[in-house]
């Protein structure tokens, strides 16, 4: 949401409220009431609804640059892995190492 579009959207909701509080003091009767009523109603409901969707806003922002820093984070270590398979690190010696198997037991090669 740009600041223009916040500002427009939170001024028409300030002036729903204040058009109503004056229509409240200047008109008498019932109707006028009522409509003072509306009036600022509306206004709260939208100044409501616009702090809602702000943060709504905030949020996907954010999950964004989770997705983001989480995705270059997956290709650094993709990358990490792929160098590690191109140089597997030397054995000491000539001792060749004994291979395991997860539930078997050691064999030589």
């Amino acid at each position: 949401m740009s600041r223009r579009s916040r500002i427009v959207g939170f001024g028409s909701a300030g002036v729903l409220i204040v058009a109503g509080i004056v229509c409240a003091m200047a008109l008498t009767g019932g109707l006028a009431q009522n409509l003072a009523f509306v009036l600022v109603a509306l206004g709260m409901v939208l100044a409501t609804s616009l702090v809602f969707y702000e943060v709504g806003l905030t949020e996907d922002r954010e999950r964004a640059s989770e997705e983001k820093a989480r995705r270059e984070d997956e290709r650094r270590r993709e990358q990490e892995s792929a160098v590690k398979r191109e140089h597997p690190p030397e054995r000491s010696g000539n001792r060749m190492g004994l291979d395991r198997m997860r539930g078997r037991p050691r064999r030589l090669r």
